[in-house]
């Protein structure tokens, strides 16, 4: 399911146009991602929780020329899946 049929979908669920389905998942991804990023853990019950993770410096090496380099530290994104999401998936 692309962004489109998500946008289709909740729009036909939950009596809405499409264009106000498509505002209020836009609204709902932009929240998320600004708690994320601010280092909030954003949890919704049944489904699951999304979070920020770290890694850390490390070396590497360029593939191309097998010189070893610095690889810095990084945010990651994390997603775990809830216990009513699970059971949906695993039937």
């Amino acid at each position: 399911m692309n962004k489109q049929e998500l946008i289709d979908a909740v729009a036909a669920s939950a009596g809405l146009t499409k264009a106000a389905a498509g505002e209020m998942i836009d609204a709902t991804l932009r929240s998320i991602s600004k708690a994320v990023a601010k280092g909030d853990t954003v949890q919704l019950i049944g489904f699951g929780s999304f979070g920020a993770g770290a890694r850390v410096a490390r070396m590497g090496r360029n593939p191309k020329t097998g010189e070893p380099l610095q690889i810095p530290t990084s945010k990651t994104v994390k997603f775990t899946a809830g216990k009513g999401f699970k059971d949906t998936v695993n039937g």
